[in-house]
């Protein structure tokens, strides 16, 4: 039994229903958001019936999906949500004046219309994927839902669009009024507790040995999510461009501490007697790593530069181990990132322009991605052979609803779990949108009874969505049962519509239920392969010189570890023994990707030419040997040249010498990898 149990059981009954009352009452700052996203529900809707809009409750819907606790999610995802509005309208019109007249054709060009857009969205991150998916079902709603009335597509879609912009008006209106959360606030000591836990990783890594691939792929786990909140920074602020920027550049610096602490752990360990310059380089880097909030900058920068002198010191001395020069740079590499988190997280709170401004690419496997869009296609064949065959009066509602929920399956991270929100969303939302209409209003007419009768509901699905393991059900109910009640002014009480209309949502909640499940599946094992199989070739372009910026390659190897690790099954041994082979790979990939940007620079000083072309063509076919005999006759060359070469040569040759021996070790795993020669 755990203690936190025994303390529970021992406790009066008074302090046990305070600890249920504590975990189980939203707090504040949930009603507080559940209050926003209320107010500027009703603040669209009474605009769109003062506009008189064909379809007043689009803009209710549109404030129920983009209702994000935080002010920049929201601004981010509704810039994407209009501007994929706008795109599936175009589409909408174009298909409808090509294939009005043939509904097969009609059809079938939506399908694949959907099925691009899904693809699409899978190499997208966040709130982009989210509006490259919307840009598909914006089609059905404005095509399919009137495939009965053709010449009424292009109203349809300016009253959409128009819907769309009211929505957005009015929650950003509200986010501004209310004081929403920023986004950068709530990143701000998150990123601090990840930088904390980077620093004490490294502190490990450099007193007691690297602590191993299981432990890295847990900080991955930690940094990783904070990706999305950098993303949606940008619009908040004036300065908001710069706070992204330093907040991508500290994640991208954590990234990179960690595999660099782990790195500068195996090479000392190599060195029987460390010499001078090798302790002195390792106290250097602890103390870029050691604990403390304070402002640093100054600390860094000079411990930069006098690891600079050391690493030229080593190049120039014909004593020199390869191994030292390998402990010398990657000293100086755990410096430099330390410098650059540091900097990225000072820059996101102050605002001031980072040191750089760097990408963080998302990993995504086409064959995933294929399947998800051919999935999203035989889901909406087959439920529209489905309704055509029952010849239901409301079919493309239903064909909408399907097309609706199978695309926003298919960018959340666990399409399963997301299917099984929305098939007890569904008649949750059905159930809310009746007792609204047939209880509350009861054929009553006017706008504040409406509003007072949509507060409970709204209230329900937003704390419910708050909660990670429920979002899916408060997302479902909150979005759907406005777009159920279908409000307009004057309120129709239709009892059979509405009845149709409900059970038709719960069929196409089935319906991709079933299809998650049925079509196209895909295990967590498949998972793996067929991230392996994209690292495969990656790996092979980063050897063949073709591997693009090391930073970029090193946080896009960042991201797909964090999902290899979420995919990783099995028993401890074989999650150890993937995920160590998963961590070689990365680190290979990211040597070679290095050590060829160095190398192409180099080629250009004439005496190096030959040596350089060496090197490149060890790097390519994968031979340790070659690798190891062009290191070394790059660091004799270094003596000839001026100090920027010889540090270029520096990092050149730790990369070269890091590639040879992270091949050495996992000879056996990349010859099942298909490697030249290893």
């Amino acid at each position: 039994m755990s203690g936190a149990l025994r303390r529970a059981e021992g406790a009066s009954p008074g302090a046990r229903l305070l600890d249920i009352l504590d975990r189980w009452v939203p707090k504040p700052a949930a009603w507080a958001f559940a209050l926003r996203i209320w107010l500027a529900m009703m603040l669209a809707l009474y605009a769109a019936f003062w506009l008189q809009l064909d379809s007043a409750s689009s803009a209710a819907v549109c404030v129920a999906i983009l209702a994000q606790p935080k002010r920049g999610q929201a601004l981010s995802k509704a810039g994407y949500r209009f501007l994929g509005t706008v795109i599936g309208g175009i589409v909408g019109i174009l298909l409808m004046g090509l294939f009005g007249q043939d509904r097969v054709l009609l059809l079938l060009s939506f399908a694949c219309w959907l099925g691009l857009c899904v693809f699409v969205a899978q190499f997208l991150q966040d709130t982009r994927a989210y509006g490259a998916m919307l840009s598909g079902y914006t089609v059905a709603i404005v095509a399919i839902a009137h495939i009965d009335a053709p010449q009424t597509v292009f109203d349809a879609a300016i009253g959409r669009v128009a819907a769309i912009a009211v929505g957005i008006v009015a929650i950003t209106f509200i986010n501004d009024a209310l004081a929403s959360p920023s986004t950068w606030q709530a990143l701000l000591p998150r990123l601090a507790g990840a930088h904390a836990e980077a620093r004490a990783f490294a502190r490990e890594s450099l007193t007691r040995g690297d602590p191993g691939p299981e432990r890295t792929a847990a900080l991955i786990r930690q940094v990783a999510p904070m990706r999305a909140d950098a993303s949606a920074i940008a619009g908040e602020l004036d300065d908001g461009i710069h706070r992204a920027a330093g907040a991508r550049s500290a994640i991208a610096a954590l990234y990179v501490l960690t595999a660099a602490s782990r790195a500068l752990a195996a090479a000392t360990a190599r060195i029987h007697a460390p010499g001078a310059r090798v302790r002195e380089a390792r106290a250097l880097a602890l103390a870029s790593v050691a604990e403390g909030g304070e402002t640093r900058a100054a600390a860094l920068a000079r411990d930069g530069d006098r690891l600079r002198d050391l690493v030229d010191e080593g190049m120039r001395d014909p004593g020199a181990s390869l191994n030292e020069i390998m402990a010398l740079e990657r000293a100086l590499d755990v410096v430099n990132t330390a410098t650059l988190a540091e900097d990225g997280a000072r820059a996101l709170a102050d605002g001031h322009a980072p040191m750089r401004d760097v990408a963080l690419p998302t990993h995504r496997d086409f064959q995933v991605a294929l399947r998800a869009a051919l999935r999203v296609m035989i889901a909406f064949g087959l439920a529209a052979a489905l309704f055509i065959l029952l010849g239901l009066p409301q079919s493309s509602f239903a064909l909408v609803q399907v097309a609706a929920t199978c695309s926003l399956s298919s960018v959340t991270p666990d399409p399963r779990k997301f299917a099984q929100g929305v098939l007890i969303g569904m008649p949750l939302a059905a159930l809310c949108a009746g007792f609204v209409l047939f209880v509350m209003l009861n054929g009553n007419q006017g706008f504040p009874l409406l509003a007072i009768a949509m507060a409970p509901v709204v209230f329900f699905g937003c704390l419910v969505s708050l909660h990670p393991p429920s979002f899916t059900i408060g997302f479902i109910t909150l979005v759907f049962t406005p777009a159920l009640m279908a409000p307009e002014n004057p309120q129709s009480y239709d009892p059979q519509t509405f009845l149709m209309n409900a059970l038709l949502v719960v069929v196409a909640a089935v319906i991709l239920f079933l299809t998650i499940r049925l079509v196209l599946p895909i295990s967590a094992s498949q998972h793996r392969a067929f991230a392996l199989d994209e690292a495969r070739r990656d790996l092979a372009e980063a050897l063949a010189g073709e591997g693009g910026d090391a930073t970029t390659r090193t946080s896009l190897n960042a991201d797909r570890l964090f999902q290899f690790s979420a995919w990783n099954s099995g028993s401890g041994a074989v999650r150890r023994a993937s995920l160590h082979h998963a961590f070689a790979v990365a680190q290979l990939e990211a040597a070679a990707a290095r050590a060829h940007a160095q190398l192409r620079t180099l080629s250009e000083i004439r005496p190096l030419a030959p040596l350089i072309g060496q090197a490149r063509t060890a790097l390519a076919y994968a031979c340790t040997a070659d690798l190891d005999r062009a290191a070394t006759a790059l660091i004799d060359a270094a003596k000839r040249e001026d100090r920027p070469v010889r540090m270029q040569l520096a990092r050149a040759v730790t990369d070269l010498a890091t590639a040879s021996r992270v091949i050495r070790r996992h000879g056996r795993f990349f010859r099942r990898l298909s490697l030249p020669r290893s």
